[in-house]
């Protein structure tokens, strides 16, 4: 709660949320979304129907496969779901702890394919994994669909619990490929 404003004769407080300070993390969590998200819907929209110069369905299914994903039509499939999924969900604001989630998950198995290559290789995976988890603890902000919604979730627990999700599912599908 913000502090009280006494003006001789009253007592005055501002209401939660409406200053420029708020409104400017607002419009920086919209940043990292729309940053974040687009990357990501790029990337995966790519996989999936070689939109923006991507491999496409064909030419993802093969580059998994010679990553050692096999089956790569599987892997290949469902990392482009998760990556369009994940970032039309960060775009929109919605879901978001399931969308940190799913971004999550994503990025440390593009981690684990970069990493043999350096730091440098993986840097891009590294910050998607990173804004994800800041997503997932803060929540979206107002300015975006779940903002003020029943499902609207943030906090220690929504972002812990993205992190552990999509860290498990990460696993998973490194143990099975």
């Amino acid at each position: 709660m913000r502090p009280q404003t006494v003006t001789p004769g009253t007592a005055h407080t501002a209401p939660e949320g409406l200053g420029a300070e708020s409104a400017g993390i607002d419009i920086g969590l919209l940043v990292l979304r729309l940053g974040a998200g687009g990357l990501l819907f790029v990337s995966g929209s790519g996989k999936l129907f070689g939109w923006f110069h991507g491999a496409g369905w064909a030419g993802t299914a093969g580059g998994f496969e010679k990553m050692g994903y096999h089956p790569g039509k599987l892997f290949g499939t469902l990392a482009g779901l998760c990556e369009f999924t994940g970032g039309t969900l960060l775009i929109l604001g919605l879901l978001t702890p399931l969308a940190a989630a799913i971004v999550i998950g994503s990025m440390i198995n593009a981690v684990h394919v970069t990493w043999p290559h350096g730091l440098i290789a993986s840097y891009a995976g590294i910050l998607l994994i990173v804004a994800a988890a800041t997503l997932g603890f803060s929540g979206p902000g107002r300015i975006s669909l779940d903002h003020g919604r029943l499902w609207q979730r943030q906090g220690i627990g929504w972002g812990l619990g993205a992190i552990v999700l999509g860290t498990v599912a990460a696993l998973i599908t490194l143990a099975v490929k």
